[in-house]
């Protein structure tokens, strides 16, 4: 009996693993690629993975500094009207939140295997 080698292991795609903790393809964020990003009309280069930080910053800001301007303006009505926004507009604004998050991560993740999909196609 011949006793050969063990095959080498599977090589890990760019980015690792689902598991592994890899963020798959990356693409450089600064200013000059956003713009050329941006106006890129054969839409060879995605913008989202440059704009959904920006986006979610703007929400987290947004969102509760609504939630206080209707407090106020609810408190200026009456104390009990005021109240239940105060209460109920926390939860309003956790799931709001939560809603946008959810929302870019699937577009950042529809992206990311867009572009896992175009890397490991062979070249044309």
């Amino acid at each position: 009996m011949s006793t050969q080698p063990p095959p080498p292991p599977p090589s890990q795609p760019p980015g690792g693993t689902p598991f592994s903790g890899g963020t798959g393809p990356t693409e450089n964020v600064d200013a000059a690629g956003f713009f050329r990003a941006l106006f890129d009309f054969s839409f060879n280069t995605f913008i989202t993975p440059k704009v959904v930080k920006v986006v979610y910053v703007i929400a987290a800001i947004l969102i509760p500094l609504l939630w206080i301007i209707f407090t106020i303006a609810a408190l200026s009505q009456s104390a009990g009207y005021g109240l239940s926004v105060l209460v109920f507009g926390a939860i309003g604004v956790i799931f709001y939140l939560a809603i946008v998050r959810m929302t870019l991560e699937f577009y950042l993740a529809i992206v990311r295997m867009s572009q896992d999909i175009h890397h490991r196609l062979p070249s044309r």
